[in-house]
């Protein structure tokens, strides 16, 4: 996504678990090594923790990244829809909602979410999985993130749920790569996110984000499900559907977007 994904990040400081307490700040390699102990105490195999965190280093661009972004969005309506839904945009996802009919009705039938809203979310997030999902190794941003201590205890809960993604076998470690915040995959998932709502669609045994289509859209019509949205009804501002999105995005320019695409998509 192209804005910093802080108003999805804010929705995840409920998962945050008080048990994390390794001391942020100091030493960055002791930061570590409590954290280590502490992912190893809650289930995450030595192998794993050993294999994620051995050698890991702090990424100043994070952090400079972090420190430098703008957490509001400055532009009206018009002016961000304009940016990001032109008909380039819509002519490819008309043709994703074609190319996969089939997909979409069996995701309907068991989440109840429109499959327009689901493709608009895919191609503002990453245009359809043809886009940038992050080039970051997620370990190291979180890891950094978690050190710093402004929001430590909502990236030491992040960190803790991108090694249990690696322990269940979800992604490599060369896979498990993302964004500024550690998002991951086609439609920009945090790990607790991933953790929480991620679906096996495809039947593999595992949730994979990054490369299958029916876990990329399920996955993100779970979260939307979940959280309340009802087919057939408004999503217009206002409505309990609008108000369900807020766990996918916090900022109501971003969710209305998403439906003025979803209703393009649709000849609205």
């Amino acid at each position: 996504m192209l804005i910093f994904r802080s108003l999805i990040v804010a929705a995840s400081l409920a998962f945050a678990s008080p048990a994390l307490a390794a001391r942020c700040g100091g030493d960055f390699n002791t930061f570590i090594a409590s954290f280590s102990a502490e992912a190893q105490s809650a289930g995450v195999s030595g192998g794993v923790v050993s294999q994620s965190l051995s050698g890991v280093t702090l990424d100043p661009a994070v952090l400079s990244f972090d420190r430098r972004q703008r957490y509001t969005f400055n532009k009206s309506f018009e002016q961000y829809v304009s940016t990001r839904v032109g008909p380039g945009r819509i002519n490819g996802g008309r043709a994703m909602l074609q190319r996969h009919a089939a997909l979409l009705s069996r995701i309907e039938q068991q989440y109840g979410v429109p499959r327009q809203i689901l493709i608009a979310i895919w191609g503002l997030e990453t245009d359809f999985g043809k886009g940038d999902m992050g080039k970051l190794p997620v370990i190291r941003t979180l890891a950094t993130l978690a050190h710093d201590c402004r929001r430590t205890e909502l990236f030491q809960t992040e960190l803790m749920a991108a090694l249990k993604i690696v322990e269940r076998g979800d992604l490599t470690l060369r896979d498990l790569i993302g964004a500024f915040a550690g998002e991951i995959g086609q439609t920009q998932f945090l790990p607790s996110s991933y953790i929480k709502y991620g679906v096996d669609f495809d039947g593999d045994g595992r949730v994979d984000l990054r490369h299958s289509t029916a876990d990329v859209l399920a996955s993100t019509a779970n979260l939307l499900h979940t959280n309340g949205f009802k087919m057939g009804a408004s999503y217009e501002e206002g409505s309990p559907n609008f108000e369900a999105m807020r766990e996918w995005n916090r900022a109501v320019i971003y969710r209305k977007t998403i439906g003025y695409f979803a209703d393009q998509l649709m000849g609205r």
